[in-house]
Order: structure tokens, then C-alpha cells, then sequence
């Protein structure tokens, strides 16, 4: 019983942002059996993206990996972060080849049976976590830049324009690595509705001053870009806005009036 737990706080912690993972348990006291395992987690750094399996995969072997991923819209509130259960899409998990219905596989359909979660195994994991991906890049990143909530991406042309440039080179570089997104968009529908003022984490990140997931998301898709060949103009120029407000929250442009002066040219 204990490693099927374990093995349930390892799942859901797949789809955790790393400014998560860097807190503390306070709710897992210093003697409890899962204790040194969560924090094993926390060094390892599992996050978002589209590679952490891979990095995950050369800590503990690719043989004890099941590939899974989280939907879940929440935004922050005054009294902390909602979402609304009923319509999260919840956890999703799977084998990246056959045999998809293997025993593990079919392990967790157990545990998770009865538990009042959303959950489901698929056959096409890792278009689902592709899909994902296209969210935390389209969706996240353009408003953190901004520093709106996600109505900017209906009430304006131009972020709308710069949510689409993001998504094509995200689509080349998928279809390029065989990843056919529109497998996922069968199975997951529509889905979560969120408020037109609802900030998405890399936003979170940056009201907050932690530093963001830019790397595991745009910096992920100039480096395969360049790996295939593709152009990612609209990653990289997203990459920079970020990586420099980042820079802003460390305090790096706080110029107190006396530094030497710059010669425009």
C-alpha cells in the first residue's frame, strides 16, 4: 500500500511547476516514510514540459517511469488557487508503447478507483502531454509578458496574433517528431473554463519574483527547432521578454540615477 501511494504522490508531482516543488511539505512531517522520497522529488525538479520524462527517466531509469500528465485550470483568488472540479479534465497517464493496458497501468486505474478523481488511462500519452504543453506555451506565456488575465487573448487582435505564432512553431516542430496533437484534442473536448482574469503560472511566477519555466517551454522548443531545422522566431523573442523580466524582478535594471551613462546611437 505504501508504494501505491507513493507511487500517487510520484504522478501527481509529474505535473507540478518547479516553484511548487522548491516549497516545503510542511503537511509531511520529518518522520514519515514517504518523507525522504518527496524530497528526492523535490531535488529532482520534476516540472512541466515536454522533456522532464527524459530527465526524470536519467535519475530513476526510463523502467520505472509511467508517463502522466495533470489538466487543471485553477486561477488565484484572495482566499488562495480554485478551480472547479467537475470540469477538470484531471490526470491522465499511460505507456508510451504497447502494451497500453499493461499492469502498472491498469495498478493505477485501481487505486484511483473510488477516489472521486478525474482520471483516465489513454493510449496516446505523449500527445497529451504535447497538448499540454501547447497550453503552458500559447496560453501562459504571451499574458506574462503582458501582465493581463487570459480575456487579452479574445479582446485583442495582437495577442491573439502572437498566441498564434507561438502555436504554429509549436505545431511544426510536433509534426516534425511524429506527434500528432489532434489525438489528444479527441479525447480531452473543450476543456476547463477559467475567468477572463485568470493568470496563468508563468504569470504567477513573475507577480510572485520566482523565476519562470521559460526554459522547460519556449527555451525546450528553440533548442528542438534548431535540432529539425525550423525557424522559432516567435519562441526566442518570447524566451528574451521573459529571461528579462525575470531579470527585472532580481533587481538587475534598479538603477539608482548615479551609474555611468549609456550613448545612444
Amino acid at each position: 500500500m505504501k508504494k501505491r501511494t507513493l507511487f500517487l504522490g510520484f504522478l501527481l508531482m509529474l505535473a507540478l511547476s518547479t516553484a511548487a516543488l522548491a516549497a516545503d511539505y510542511t503537511d509531511v512531517p520529518a518522520d514519515s516514510w514517504a518523507r525522504e522520497s518527496i524530497d528526492k522529488a523535490a531535488e529532482y525538479g520534476l516540472m512541466n514540459g515536454v522533456d522532464s520524462e527524459e530527465i526524470i527517466a536519467e535519475k530513476v531509469g526510463a523502467e520505472h517511469l509511467l508517463h502522466a500528465v495533470i489538466k487543471v485550470a485553477s486561477h488565484k483568488e484572495n482566499d488562495g488557487y480554485v478551480f472547479n472540479p467537475e470540469a477538470t479534465l484531471g490526470i491522465i497517464f499511460g505507456e508510451v508503447s504497447a502494451p497500453c493496458d499493461s499492469e502498472r497501468v491498469q495498478a493505477v486505474l485501481d487505486l484511483f478507483s473510488g477516489t472521486g478523481l478525474h482520471y483516465r488511462a489513454t493510449d496516446c500519452i505523449l500527445e497529451e502531454i504535447w497538448s499540454k504543453f501547447r497550453l503552458n506555451v500559447c496560453n501562459n506565456l504571451p499574458q506574462a509578458i503582458l501582465g493581463a488575465g487570459v480575456g487579452c487573448y479574445r479582446d485583442s487582435v495582437h495577442m491573439k496574433a502572437i498566441s498564434d505564432g507561438l502555436r504554429a512553431e509549436l505545431m511544426a516542430i510536433a509534426e516534425a517528431k511524429g506527434i500528432d496533437i489532434s489525438k489528444a484534442d479527441v479525447s480531452s473536448g473543450r476543456g476547463s473554463a477559467v475567468p477572463p482574469t485568470a493568470r496563468y503560472s508563468t504569470l504567477q511566477d513573475l507577480d510572485a519574483g520566482r523565476h519562470t519555466e521559460i526554459d522547460m517551454f519556449s527555451g525546450a522548443l528553440i533548442r528542438m527547432g534548431k535540432e529539425l531545422g525550423i525557424p522559432t522566431p516567435y519562441n526566442e523573442f518570447t524566451y528574451h521578454m521573459i529571461k528579462a523580466l525575470e531579470e527585472k524582478n532580481d533587481g538587475r535594471f534598479d538603477y539608482s540615477g548615479s551609474e555611468e551613462p549609456l550613448w545612444a546611437k
